[in-house]
């Protein structure tokens, strides 16, 4: 049952708005305001040879299927430095590109998002960097997200706003419109209170999420840190779902992100991509296919998993003819310098594999530095006997979800972290600590030794749950 809108403010006059004596836009927006309006630092979409197509990615393929249809804006980064084009429709959706400058690249992202926040937030993989000229950027560009979201909003509607680039957008958009429902949702994991807690600005960034009516998580973990940390460092009080900030109610939520399961399966049966996966299978000469598939970040443990894969064939003289692996990274932040180590230490040991085990006709380690067509994507999560999802730390890992989703014979064993989020819906899958090198080489064996009904059970089992949990 749909919700009653809240009354306009009295800001807003005969339709039009009168913007507050602290906000003066410059540019009014140049169509109807939507009713719906998603903010993320990237929009949806980048152009190939001129023309705007759909971007891969796991914040796009989980939010493609639920706005389908609708009519909303997008507020995001459309690429480049400087400039952005004029907002344009695409596929439905309103695209309101935001430009960002080099200098504001260099700080709110690649320096505060992902050189503080990303590593800060998955556990401290590698030690976060805390720097006042990375936050001030940071600061203005939430502004401006906000500012961009309250000129596109319609009285009454819902700003929904994605992910720890845009924390502080919440509190700010609630400044400028306080008629709007404002959800928020993190991606990634939230810290333990002894993380957080190191971050010079952690006060800032609970206010400015708490500005929202919803605030929700991959996993009751995530928000059961949430809640803590709001009671100790905010005025926030409450309980295990619900704030009381200023007199206003905030929610605090648990809402594991899933995948669209009808449309993969629709893809896995297409005979072009049935008849794909056969290819593959018979290109590695029919040998069992352990496929990993993952952004080349340092928390996705791509590099850990390859000593794994190594520590199995040095074990296993066999394994080098009865196994092919099949790694394919998928290039991000390919600027950033820890990004460009990264790359150079996977590509190094792929080497180290391959020159310690191969031989003439035999490959141990397949490895592809692209990103894959959708079908050609499942094309290969058929073909694959195993999948290894091993990060480090990982909010959710919507691989693992697609990979079952794909499997609609109950065929394939799903290796996967217990560090990442969909581990705690995915209880069926082999799960493994991804820092302990021989545990996940012992979980691979096992994963080729799993007798057939048990590979059907458990598969059966995590295919019902994920088709069950849609998006």
């Amino acid at each position: 049952m749909s919700q009653a809108k809240r009354p306009v403010s009295e800001s807003f006059t005969k339709g039009k708005i009168t913007w507050r004596s602290s906000w003066n836009p410059t540019t009014p927006t140049e169509s109807t305001p939507r009713e719906l309006v998603v903010l993320a630092n990237r929009l949806p979409v980048h152009q190939v040879d001129g023309q705007w197509v759909t971007s891969p990615g796991g914040l796009v393929s989980a939010l493609k299927s639920v706005l389908h249809g609708r009519e909303l804006c997008w507020v995001g980064w459309a690429g480049g430095v400087d400039r952005a084009p004029p907002s344009f429709e695409h596929e439905t959706i309103r695209h309101c590109p935001l430009p960002l400058s080099r200098a504001e690249l260099e700080s709110y992202y690649e320096g505060f998002a992902n050189g503080t926040l990303w590593p800060l937030y998955h556990d401290a993989v590698r030690p976060a960097e805390y720097h006042r000229h990375w936050w001030h950027p940071y600061v203005a560009v939430n502004r401006r997200f906000a500012e961009e979201a309250a000129r596109n909003v319609a009285p009454g509607g819902t700003v929904w706003v994605h992910d720890y680039h845009l924390q502080l957008v919440p509190k700010f958009l609630r400044e400028l419109r306080p008629d709007v429902r404002i959800s928020f949702f993190l991606h990634i994991p939230f810290p333990p209170e002894e993380l957080f807690a190191q971050l010079p600005w952690r006060r800032d960034i609970l206010e400015g999420m708490l500005g929202a009516d919803v605030v929700a998580f991959q996993t009751r973990l995530g928000a059961h840190n949430f809640l803590r940390l709001c009671q100790r460092f905010t005025s926030a009080v409450g309980d295990e779902r619900l704030l009381k900030v200023d007199e206003r109610l905030v929610r605090v939520r648990a809402l594991p992100i899933s995948v669209d399961s009808p449309s993969l399966q629709a893809i896995a049966r297409r005979p072009e991509v049935r008849e794909r996966a056969m290819e593959l299978k018979h290109e590695f000469t029919d040998r069992r296919i352990v496929l990993g598939v993952d952004r080349l970040d340092y928390t996705k443990g791509i590099d850990i998993r390859l000593r794994a894969y190594e520590t199995f064939l040095d074990r296993n003289p066999r394994g080098v003819d009865e196994t092919v692996f099949v790694q394919i990274a998928v290039p991000s932040r390919e600027q950033v310098g820890d990004y460009i180590r990264m790359r150079r230490r996977v590509e190094r040991m792929v080497g180290q594999v391959n020159g310690a085990h191969g031989r003439p006709g035999t490959t141990p380690v397949h490895y592809q530095y692209r990103s894959l067509p959708i079908d050609e994507l499942i094309a290969y999560y058929l073909a694959a006997d195993i999948m290894m999802v091993t990060p480090l730390r990982d909010g959710m890992n919507l691989v693992a979800k697609e990979y079952v989703a794909s499997r609609t014979d109950d065929t394939g064993v799903l290796i996967l972290s217990e560090f990442a989020g969909a581990a705690k819906e995915l209880i069926d899958a082999v799960q493994v600590n991804p820092h302990d090198v021989d545990g996940v080489a012992a979980a691979l064996q096992l994963a080729i030794d799993l007798d057939p009904q048990e590979v059907g059970e458990r598969m059966g089992a995590l295919r019902q749950l994920v088709n069950y949990n849609d998006v």
